[in-house]
């Protein structure tokens, strides 16, 4: 954590009268029992989404409407720090060099384009054959395969001729997400700051099998940067009535009967807390029967007093009989110190560089990014979240969490910080597949103008680190001149329900013209399906010149092995090649260089062909990345070495 001298402004006082009605709203609703809504029957679409009007496209020229700053209230109980000393963060696992690069992605597409509004509020997830993306203010359908089955729609379009606030007004926000337990989706964005807008699919056929359309009254309370999570018991939410001082709130949504279409009510404690996330279930295995939702938010001691903390609560709801809904603090988890502050005091912090202009970007680093992941593996249940941090000299990484319980209560299984270089990584979501690989998605910028990365861990790598190396889904055009810096303000990760293994992430970079587009990317790790694989024969030769490397494979399954072969030569050329499964011998050239050891890594399927140098005590160093492989016929001789527990083989 950091201790800097805070100073209250005039914006803050501004708004201290409307604070302190939230914080003593917050303080009744935590204190007496939740607030409870009358029911709200739903309005009906059985027509086809790809009827719905398509709002003109944005051209340059056209004016662009900034999405309002969540409302700013007074500063909080431990800004009075005039005397503190700074405290430098611990640093949390440092990365070591990878071991080898993300899998490529397995599909790729441009998402929704700039429509008129900043930011994006990127976000999307996956479902059996369909792909959501929802932003600020249009959402649209995919296939798997990239396809697009409904062009860029304004989001209030579902809602024309309910006459609801949801019909006339199109405020952003929005959050899309798969229901696995229910095969069904949730769309919602908000009314600023009066009602929560929320659609539910009638079917699992987003485009086509209807949608019953839900318009809530906040009950008087602001509901900015709404966030949800799916749980058996109900959907939740999280938003924020002002920051910081002015509180926020957990809502809880009849989930049984919005999936039916019948009136349904909302719940909301009212907690003085800032920006929480709700947890939110991957998987088909549910949490354990009648399990509490589990909320959480993290604490910068030297901004707000006491330690570095993360805190947890559990919302339970009942919906006959509501007096008896409890929201209950968990004790505090106590992660390594960190310094959420930036290059300044404020909230909303320009800090981020980007080449070619001194425009800097928003950091957003007061609270956990977007998502809180749940998952029930059987031997435990795991959350996985992560936050920007200054990890030394205005310099943003992420830090990044695995939480546990296992019988007892919830602990930080592990942490890290990724931030393995000069350039700012920010805007971060993670998740975990079903095996508990993890992957990280975000923003990167510094030298390099705004792009879109990924990087992960397997569950077998040492805690604490993301050793498979950071891949770029896209590398952005252009910087982005616009001069309210607005970035994000989220991204999201997501895990394909169909093999709970294929990750799908999506994320904003910068076009040509200055102007934000989102891209979404897929890809999965060789290992969640089933582990490696020796193939049925494999072979690797260097002939007595050492001037060429001959491989060849003859299998039906993936190929996922480690050779070690000693050369003194260099490979100018690296394999790096995706392939289809069969028989192919691949040659590569090579260029004399004295006193090299290679550890060469073959694989078949979403990984690409990697060399490595190798000395036997580092880590191996990627070399020559990204040059292809010629094709040609060759034999088959003796194995040189055996590694990694695969057979001999010859031919």
């Amino acid at each position: 954590m950091k201790t800097k001298n805070i100073k209250i402004n005039s914006a803050y006082l501004k708004l201290l009268a409307v604070a302190l009605v939230c914080f003593l709203a917050g303080q009744v609703g935590a204190a007496d029992g939740p607030y409870v809504s009358e029911p709200v029957t739903p309005h009906i679409f059985d027509g086809d989404l790809r009827i719905l009007p398509r709002s003109q496209a944005w051209q340059v020229g056209d004016s662009i409407s900034e999405v309002p700053l969540l409302e700013t209230g007074p500063a909080g109980p431990a800004q009075d720090c005039e005397d503190c000393e700074k405290q430098t963060a611990e640093p949390v696992s440092p990365e070591v060099e990878s071991l080898s690069l993300m899998p490529a992605p397995i599909v790729e597409f441009e998402g929704i384009g700039i429509n008129g509004s900043l930011p994006p509020d990127t976000n999307g997830d996956v479902g059996p054959n369909h792909y959501i993306q929802m932003t600020n203010v249009q959402f649209a359908i995919w296939d798997k395969t990239g396809t697009q089955l409904v062009a860029p729609t304004n989001n209030n379009a579902l809602w024309a001729g309910t006459g609801t606030a949801c019909e006339f007004n199109n405020d952003g926000d929005p959050i899309v997400l798969y229901d696995p337990l229910a095969d069904r989706w949730l769309m919602s964005q908000f009314v600023a700051f009066t009602n929560q807008c929320i659609a539910i699919s009638k079917t699992s056929d987003p485009v086509s099998g209807g949608w019953w359309l839900y318009d809530f009254s906040t009950g008087g309370v602001s509901n900015d940067y709404p966030k949800f999570g799916v749980w058996p018991d109900g959907y939740y939410m999280a938003s924020q009535r002002g920051y910081p001082g002015g509180g926020g709130d957990a809502w809880a949504f009849d989930r049984a009967r919005m999936l039916n279409g019948l009136p349904a009510t909302l719940q909301r404690f009212g907690p003085e807390l800032m920006m929480m996330l709700p947890s939110n279930l991957d998987g088909a295995t549910p949490p354990p029967a009648g399990a509490p939702n589990v909320f959480a938010h993290f604490v910068d001691g030297g901004e707000w007093g006491g330690t570095d903390r993360i805190e947890l609560f559990e919302f339970h709801v009942d919906w006959v009989t509501p007096t008896n809904s409890t929201w209950t603090a968990l004790p505090d988890l106590l992660p390594t110190a960190f310094d959420r502050q930036m290059c300044t005091y404020s909230l909303f912090d320009l800090c981020i560089p980007q080449p070619g202009t001194g425009q800097r970007l928003m950091t957003i680093t007061a609270w956990f990014m977007w998502r809180l992941q749940y998952r029930n593996f059987g031997t435990h249940e795991a959350l996985a979240v992560n936050h920007t941090v200054d990890v030394g000299g205005d310099h943003a990484g992420i830090r990044w969490y695995e939480i546990r319980k296992s019988g007892g209560p919830w602990g930080i299984h592990q942490e890290g910080t990724y931030a393995p270089d000069d350039e700012h990584r920010w805007m971060g979501s993670i998740a975990m597949d079903r095996d508990g690989n993890m992957a990280l998605g975000y923003s990167v910028s510094g030298s390099v103008v705004p792009a879109i990365r990924y990087v992960g861990r397997l569950a077998s790598d040492p805690l604490g680190q993301m050793p498979q190396g950071e891949t770029t889904l896209h590398s952005g055009v252009s910087f982005q001149s616009h001069p309210s810096g607005r970035w994000g303000d989220y991204s999201a990760m997501t895990v394909d329900p169909v093999d709970d293994c294929t990750f799908w992430y999506t994320n904003e970079y910068i076009a040509a013209d200055n102007t934000w587009r989102t891209y979404v990317g897929a890809f999965k790790f060789l290992e969640c399906d089933g582990g490696p694989r020796p193939p049925a024969d494999y072979c690797l030769e260097l002939d007595p010149f050492c001037d060429r490397l001959e491989v060849s494979f003859d299998t039906a399954q993936n190929i996922y092995g480690h050779w070690d072969h000693t050369c003194t030569n260099d490979f100018t050329n690296a394999p790096v090649m995706g392939s289809t499964l069969g028989t192919k011998p691949i040659v590569g050239d090579l260029t004399p260089e004295t006193g090299r050891t290679w550890e060469i890594i073959f694989n078949l399927g979403p990984r690409l062909w990697r060399m490595y140098e190798y000395d036997g005590v580092n880590p191996p160093i990627p070399r020559h990345i990204d040059q292809p492989f010629s094709v040609s016929a060759g034999n088959c001789p003796t194995l040189s070495e055996q590694a990694a527990g695969l057979p001999r083989s010859t031919e």
